[in-house]
């Protein structure tokens, strides 16, 4: 059986941190109809298996959220025969339960952006993806039990915002999206979990939190708050490394072809098949394999 492909997806923080962790590298440059990714993917080894791994925000963490090429990203990994995208980012607590710090197993979304191309279906015709749950549930439930086994705190779900940026949040709009149950505040998921979905691969994000959003930092002058968070990111950077590595070594199969997110273009494509242009469909075959 050949071995599977696990893509990773690093943010602010583990976007370096990880590259140090690979081994028997490989770099590839791959072009997809939207342009080119973030980076090189990284080919090699991790966790003892083989990794495809991207640095969202590029090297040296030059991309702003708003001008990440999502959509290049993940149709890059697509294209290498990626079905698993173990993604990371870094995120703001709106929970005081929620520490600096700690790690959460995403489970819901809020996409508040407006600026990104969310779909790779534009040209194609109406496809419309179950998302009511964005995240692969057989993923997250894994990385929840693996959790367990290591010593740092793993939140096992948690609805993330994600704001178009880059500004960070007012502290009204801090509070409105405590009010709708929201659980952390970030820039980065969306439309990379939506993406993922239309590209029918199983997809978990590991949050972690750099800080408390503005309406529980309390008065710290600027100095002082920006050395807790550079702190907090590297313990929580420390932490999700472990958990991706120790879900990586654990004996088993990342991807399951009979995952619903396997199988999530089956029945949605609405538009009839004798009106999809036939470029259309050859340009993006990738996501229907």
């Amino acid at each position: 059986m050949k071995e599977q492909i696990i893509g990773i997806i690093g943010g602010t923080g583990l976007g370096d941190a990880l590259a140090e962790h690979i081994t028997d590298i490989k770099k590839r440059r791959i072009q997809t109809p939207y342009g080119a990714p973030s980076d090189d993917i990284v080919l090699g080894r991790f966790g003892g298996r083989r990794i495809a791994f991207i640095n969202r925000h590029g090297e040296g963490h030059k991309l702003p959220p708003g001008a990440v090429p999502y959509a290049a990203n993940i149709f890059a990994l697509k294209k290498i025969g990626v079905h698993t995208i173990i993604s990371s980012g870094a995120a703001g607590s709106l929970r005081k339960e929620i520490k600096p710090g700690d790690l959460v197993l995403v489970d819901q979304f809020i996409d508040k952006t407006s600026k990104r191309i969310n779909t790779f279906f534009g040209n194609f015709g109406a496809v419309h993806c179950e998302m009511s749950e964005p995240a692969c549930s057989r993923l997250r439930e894994k990385l929840k039990e693996i959790s367990k086994k290591i010593n740092c705190p793993v939140h096992p779900k948690g609805t993330y915002v994600c704001m178009e940026g880059p500004q960070f949040s007012t502290r009204a709009e801090s509070l409105m999206h405590k009010s709708w149950g929201a659980d952390l505040i970030g820039m980065t998921a969306m439309p990379e979990a939506k993406l993922a979905r239309e590209a029918q691969v199983c997809y978990v994000l590991i949050a972690m939190v750099s800080d408390y959003d503005c309406q529980n930092r309390g008065q710290k002058n600027k100095k002082t708050l920006l050395g807790e968070i550079i702190k907090n990111m590297l313990k929580a950077t420390e932490n999700c490394l472990l958990l991706i590595e120790q879900a990586l070594k654990n004996r088993w199969q990342p991807a399951d072809e009979n995952c619903s997110c396997r199988k999530s273009l089956e029945l949605a494509v609405w538009t009839r098949k004798d009106k999809i242009e036939s470029k259309e469909k050859n340009r993006l075959k990738v996501l229907f394999e």
